[in-house]
């Protein structure tokens, strides 16, 4: 049973598919003869942790020509790049997904959840509500600055790879090589794992 987010008029959920998205949507369906997997990093350190990721969860799975296939365990982390102390620690899980929507349009969809749930971009390493990153999509290496794929930092945090590892052992990072050699380089220094937290699949 997913965990209740809020309910009534104000849940920031419940948003329109920008008319673009749908769109897009509209003629991946019509070119894809398959859908695409994608690997989704989410994180938040402000307000109900734990209840904003499972509502990034559920959002992605009622977005059009997105299914979640699979959600990570939940760590906690030290904030990145800032001073130890100064912000609250961070609650981070990675979502699989099968999408036949193109990356450009899975960003978009990513920025929409994030907004829906107030995130600010204000500094960088601020503290956030909710930060939504795509790691990867499919196998594509692109070096597109509006979208890099895959994330260009995403071999070097721990914070993905221990949860990508547990979800998927045998995932491999498109262009770096088998997720578990990245995480066994890495270390898990940093991340704690949270077995008493759980995300749950939608229904």
């Amino acid at each position: 049973m997913s965990v209740p987010f809020l309910n009534g008029p104000s849940d920031p959920t419940v948003q329109p598919v920008p008319a673009s998205v749908v769109e897009r949507v509209d003629a991946a369906d019509s070119t894809l003869s398959n859908p695409k997997r994608a690997v989704i990093a989410l994180g938040a350190n402000l307000g109900n942790r734990l209840e904003t990721l499972q509502g990034a969860v559920d959002a992605l799975e009622e977005t059009p020509g997105v299914r979640v296939k699979g959600v990570s365990p939940v760590y906690e982390t030290e904030p990145w790049g800032v001073e130890p102390g100064t912000q609250p620690s961070y609650f981070n899980a990675v979502v699989v997904l099968k999408t036949t929507l193109p990356p450009s349009s899975l960003l978009e969809r990513a920025h929409a959840v994030e907004e829906a749930f107030h995130r600010v971009r204000d500094e960088r390493w601020g503290p956030r509500t909710l930060d939504v990153d795509i790691i990867a999509y499919a196998d594509v290496v692109s070096g597109d600055p509006h979208l890099t794929l895959p994330h260009p930092r995403a071999h070097e945090r721990a914070f993905v790879l221990a949860p990508w590892h547990d979800l998927d052992p045998g995932a491999e990072l498109p262009g770096h090589g088998p997720v578990a050699g990245l995480l066994e380089a890495v270390t898990r220094e940093g991340v704690t794992p949270r077995p008493d937290l759980e995300l749950h699949l939608p229904e």
